[in-house]
């Protein structure tokens, strides 16, 4: 692969998850300019199924839009040490674990959060499914600087109007994206894509 070539790979994985938070920031600024914080596209009961793709995108003002990014960067730039592959993979699986949320939980939810602990629940198996030096160290890297994010996983834990079941059914994505990556590549007969 030459020199060109590489920088355009890094280029778009430092841009991606920059384009989401973007999009995000969007929509916001014209939910508060506009709607006064009342333009929300949550997924929930009653809701368009499109709600399962707007939702990460919707958020309950600045502050929660803020500490959703400050999160879903590094965690995002982290999964994309893995590749472009690795961090689609995540966020299809968080969509799809989404999906059992929109059908029968009673409340609807928005926000990158689900996203957020698919990244997390991700990185923290991956190294150890992998058992290779890099990957491992990145999922104690992951650990040290997000660890203490796994306590909103358990009922009761996260603060009046949290959707603990988003992140925990964004956190099982990330998980078990992280089981069918370690699988496959493991069947490729130890071809690396890190």
């Amino acid at each position: 692969m030459n020199q060109s070539k590489r920088k355009q790979i890094l280029t778009f994985r430092l841009c991606l998850p920059l384009f989401f938070v973007g999009i995000a920031w969007l929509q916001e600024i014209i939910d508060q300019l506009f709607f006064s914080g009342r333009w929300n596209l949550p997924l929930g009961p009653g809701l368009p199924w499109w709600g399962l793709l707007t939702a990460p995108f919707s958020h309950a003002g600045f502050g929660h839009l803020i500490s959703n990014t400050v999160i879903f960067i590094p965690l995002s730039w982290l999964v994309l040490t893995k590749g472009i592959r690795d961090y689609i993979a995540v966020l299809i699986a968080v969509v799809v674990m989404e999906i059992p949320v929109w059908l029968f939980w009673p409340r609807g939810s928005h926000g990158m959060s689900g996203i957020l602990y698919g990244l997390l629940g991700y990185l923290l198996l991956i190294g150890f499914l992998e058992r290779r030096f890099m990957a491992i160290l990145l999922s104690i890297i992951c650990l040290i600087l997000f660890g203490s994010y796994l306590t909103a996983l358990i009922p009761g834990v996260s603060p009046a109007g949290v959707s603990w079941i988003g992140h925990a059914s964004g956190f099982v994505g990330g998980v078990f994206t992280a089981f069918a990556i370690s699988t496959r590549d493991s069947s490729e007969n130890g071809i690396s894509h890190f």
